[in-house]
């Protein structure tokens, strides 16, 4: 391991890894380049392919090996539990289509020491080919709909450093100290939004969330997801209502409630029409069922929140996400906007 520069802190890496060892290897062939101290931990998402094989081999890696697919959120938590049980004092998460720059975890770590109030560092997480922005974070619209903050967007345009909503966790460093404090990820998400649903948490509970462009990492989007038709909407239409359930905080309940629903069913029904009805009517049905606990969730996170929902709605992007040109179209023709 190249290590130019030191670091008081203790620091992990958690790398998810399901049937896709090719990815993974170049994943942590970076991050052997990185230049702080660090300890990478392999999650393997029960792989049917010759994933456990080929990371078996790897001495610079922790592997913990599961039984099954926890999904993204399960399987996180299973590396950020063993870094929180051996004193780490930050975890952060980095998908295996990923390849970070060698000053990645540097940079991110740097942000993290300008503010004790920064839970959370998200990075400039660029396409693959480095041209196009993927993310700088995770905005959360006056819609009650979340998405990559400046996704599609040119490099030259990339966002200067700053606090932000949410984080990617595709890309990003969480200290230790705010697992502790607002619990891990939430796994009945099993994938999608899980990022948006702990950054809401964290900052429901007084946290920040900070994003550096210094902290560079190259993204093969959707590398894992396009492996299972319909995954995508199952997983979009079933968490969507889980997030706006247990986060919007009473005073913006009902006004981002009518935005939110109106928003959905439209969604729901553009689904249908455009053929995947039934894995977007599957993932509402589960978002009732899951529902319950969403609600009884609700009650610890909104009994337990440090910040007013006036600060909260200042934090949140005040228009329809950039991605929702035909509910943006639907509204012109109502108010003329």
């Amino acid at each position: 391991m190249n290590m130019t520069q030191t670091s008081t802190l203790k620091l992990a890496v958690v790398v998810l890894n399901w049937n896709g060892i090719s990815d993974t290897a170049l994943c942590l062939d970076a991050l052997h380049k990185q230049t702080v101290p660090l300890t990478v931990i392999v999650v393997d998402n029960g792989s049917s392919d010759d994933s456990v094989q080929v990371l078996e081999n790897r001495s610079d890696i922790i592997l913990l090996k599961q039984p099954a697919n926890l999904g993204f959120a399960g399987g996180v938590n299973v590396g950020i539990k063993y870094a929180t049980e051996n004193n780490f004092d930050a975890v952060a998460l980095l998908n295996n289509d990923a390849v970070a720059d060698k000053g990645w975890l540097t940079e991110l770590v740097k942000t993290t020491e300008t503010d004790e109030k920064i839970g959370i560092v998200t990075s400039l997480l660029l396409s693959e080919d480095g041209n196009l922005i993927d993310s700088t974070g995770e905005q959360y619209s006056k819609w009650g709909l979340p998405f990559p903050r400046s996704r599609g967007d040119k490099l030259a345009n990339a966002p200067k450093s700053g606090l932000v909503f949410g984080a990617t966790g595709g890309a990003s460093l969480y200290k230790t100290a705010l697992f502790k404090d607002i619990g891990l990820f939430d796994e009945g998400f099993f994938a999608y939004y899980e990022d948006v649903d702990i950054s809401f948490r964290a900052q429901l509970a007084g946290w920040k969330v900070a994003y550096e462009p210094k902290a560079i990492a190259y993204h093969k989007q959707g590398a894992t997801s396009k492996k299972i038709p319909g995954f995508t909407v199952y997983q979009t239409f079933k968490n969507l209502p889980l997030l706006f359930l247990k986060n919007v905080p009473h005073g913006l309940l009902f006004r981002t409630g009518v935005r939110f629903y109106f928003a959905y069913w439209l969604m729901l029904f553009n689904a249908i029409a455009k053929g995947s009805g039934i894995p977007a009517i599957k993932g509402l049905g589960k978002s009732f069922i899951l529902g319950f606990k969403a609600l009884s969730d609700r009650k610890d996170i909104q009994k337990n929140k440090r910040v007013t929902y006036k600060y909260i709605q200042s934090i949140m992007w005040d228009d329809l996400p950039p991605v929702q040109t035909g509910l943006r179209k639907l509204r012109k023709l109502f108010t003329g906007k």
